[in-house]
């Protein structure tokens, strides 16, 4: 499998502009700035697409996981926050990704949930590329 994504840009840094797309009709060519990235101006950014992607990721997991022991998911809701902080250098950086799962899962005890939960945020495969800290709360609904 090999997914596939573009970019293109014009100009300086903070006054330049691009775009971004997947190869697939997913994500057609949204605009972006330094402005959109780290200003909240309108527009796309990086780092909303990785916590699109880890989000989903973690979610596939978390079913696979539920799934190893028996059970199945009634639902599972995931927000990812991509933090971007300045590192000693001054430059933007990825801080951390923060997960908050909540899931309805028929037969589950709260131990079951925890530890799928732990195993999906460490394991998914967008979690192992991150070199960055990633949290978690979880909350199993009845």
């Amino acid at each position: 499998m090999k997914a596939e994504a573009y970019s293109n840009w014009i100009g300086t840094w903070k006054e330049g502009s691009g775009s971004i797309a997947t190869k697939t009709p997913t994500v057609k060519q949204q605009p972006f700035s330094y402005a959109s990235r780290f200003e909240g101006a309108p527009g796309a950014n990086p780092e909303e697409l990785l916590a699109a992607a880890h989000a989903g990721c973690f979610n596939q997991a978390l079913a696979n996981n539920f799934g190893m022991i028996g059970l199945t998911a009634d639902s599972i809701i995931t927000r990812v926050e991509i933090i971007v902080e300045q590192d000693e250098h001054n430059r933007p950086s990825i801080a951390r990704s923060h997960i908050t799962v909540e899931a309805k899962v028929a037969g589950a005890s709260e131990q079951q949930f925890a530890d799928c939960s732990e195993r999906a945020r460490a394991h998914c495969s967008i979690s192992r590329i991150l070199t960055c800290e990633i949290t978690m709360a979880a909350t199993l609904h009845g």
